[in-house]
């Protein structure tokens, strides 16, 4: 068997295929990752800090035909697939630069005793990701588990295998298998696998984090989010900052979990808002083929993406909701284009505002009292990202405070946002763990510790059978 992906934007061509891994198949990979874990593990940190470098060598010399397979694969525009590759690169450089000194044995040898506290690997990672940045969402996973010595059996999504495959190819100890919900299953399932980690939707990952559970094996799971961007009553921005907050909620064509997806703007600068956002996205939203330059929004990635767009934005028509388009459809495609829109005049309960849309339609909320605006931006059962607009930074951040989101940016909002220093992940049903900084490490680490109290130790006065820590 194998999956045959179908280019989003030309449905009828079929841009390559991946061999299925059957269920009862994924125990032999597994097996194999984990005798390559034994080797892999045992190698000094130097050497495999210096594999990742060598792979983002070859990151960059692939990234021109990787991001128009991509391209081809996902729908996304083929400048963002080159964006995706580099930061994909750029990260495997950061690990191999700062991962030694989260990884690094760390010895204390006092009054006290002797303690010596060591990151070990956990064995064979399961990486099960998803096909909206497929590469840099695996390379999230694959950098900092092989830095610290596992190895990796990674799974890509069925609707964006391709690209994703030829890089873990670069990179040691990692072995890819494909499939739909069985092959997860047995993958989770196997009692070498020591770690999952998951980035995806909340049903998939409530699915996951079930399996793993089972085995008691710890997961990191990203899941989606529905985040708010307020807007305070100061805000000032510029045409370039209204260019990036619109490309903050569309780019790929909005199917980004960190994604603006709600706007909260005072009601009293609602016409003053939207004139500057149309402004800005007639100027930079060009919906058409991804692999045109000057295409910055493609199709959504199926049929069944476009068709959920048809359902949410029904149920904004029902209830009295009106759609404000951003760019035009390009007369002559088959593919599977979603034009942009902003939606007004949606109830809070509206679909398009409870729920992650994950595609190129988005609320414009007002409001009149900030301490509304909160409420109303908390009341969701994601908490993944958020973002604060105001002039006085901070008053910004204090705002920020309250918001009931993992990452919350400041004046931004998306990649735009991001920092590699910065930790990244969700609060509530939005998932847990961390990645990226030195938190996205040490998810794939376990401190062991070594220690020789100083009351045995030669020369030490020793202590009775009951007896407890002493300061």
């Amino acid at each position: 068997m194998k999956i045959d992906r179908e280019n989003p934007a030309h449905p009828t061509e079929i841009v390559g295929s991946v061999p299925v891994t059957a269920p009862e198949a994924v125990e032999a990979v597994v097996r194999q990752s984990h005798r390559e874990f034994l080797d892999w593990s045992a190698r000094p940190l130097g050497q495999r800090l210096t594999a990742l470098g060598t792979a983002a060598e070859a990151l960059d010399a692939r990234t021109p035909d990787l991001a128009e397979l991509l391209a081809r694969e996902s729908g996304k525009p083929i400048a963002d697939c080159r964006g995706e590759i580099g930061f994909a690169a750029t990260y495997l450089r950061w690990v191999r630069d700062n991962a030694a000194a989260v990884l690094t044995a760390s010895a204390i040898d006092d009054a006290q005793g002797r303690l010596v506290r060591s990151a070990a690997p956990f064995g064979v990672v399961a990486a099960i990701t998803p096909w909206n940045a497929p590469i840099i969402l695996s390379v999230l996973k694959l950098a900092p588990a092989l830095a610290a010595g596992n190895t990796v059996v990674l799974k890509p999504s069925p609707l964006a295998p391709l690209a994703v495959t030829e890089v873990a190819g670069l990179l040691p100890g990692v072995r890819v298998i494909h499939g739909g919900p069985e092959t997860v299953r047995a993958l989770i399932a196997d009692p070498l696998i020591r770690k999952v980690a998951f980035t995806g939707g909340a049903e998939a990952g409530r699915s996951i984090a079930a399996a793993a559970g089972q085995a008691l094996t710890p997961v990191l799971l990203e899941l989606g989010g529905n985040d708010p961007a307020i807007f305070l009553d100061d805000f000032t921005l510029s045409p370039a900052d209204y260019e990036r907050l619109v490309l903050a909620s569309f780019a790929t064509s909005g199917q980004v979990c960190m994604a603006a997806k709600r706007l909260y703007v005072p009601a009293r600068r609602l016409d003053e808002f939207l004139e500057s956002y149309l402004d800005a996205a007639h100027r930079i939203l060009i919906v058409g083929d991804p692999v045109n330059e000057r295409t910055s929004m493609g199709p959504v990635v199926s049929r069944a993406a476009a068709h959920r767009m048809t359902d949410l934005l029904a149920d904004a028509w029902s209830r009295g909701g009106w759609l404000v388009p951003l760019a035009e459809i390009p007369s002559d495609t088959d593919g599977y284009y979603v034009a942009p829109a902003l939606a007004l005049d949606l109830p809070d309960d509206a679909w398009l505002v409870r729920r992650e849309q994950f595609g190129p339609a988005v609320p414009v909320l007002t409001y009149t009292d900030e301490r509304d605006v909160l409420a109303r931006a908390n009341d969701c059962e994601l908490g993944l990202g958020a973002s604060v607009w105001s002039a006085d930074e901070d008053r910004a951040f204090a705002f920020a405070a309250r918001i009931e989101a993992g990452f919350t940016f400041v004046n931004t909002h998306n990649r735009t946002g991001m920092s590699l220093r910065a930790p990244f992940g969700g609060t509530k049903q939005s998932g847990f763990g961390r990645e990226y900084a030195d938190e996205g490490l040490r998810e794939y680490v376990q401190t062991t510790v070594r220690h020789a109290p100083s009351a045995f130790r030669a020369g030490g006065s020793g202590l009775s059978a009951r007896a407890y820590p002493q300061l």
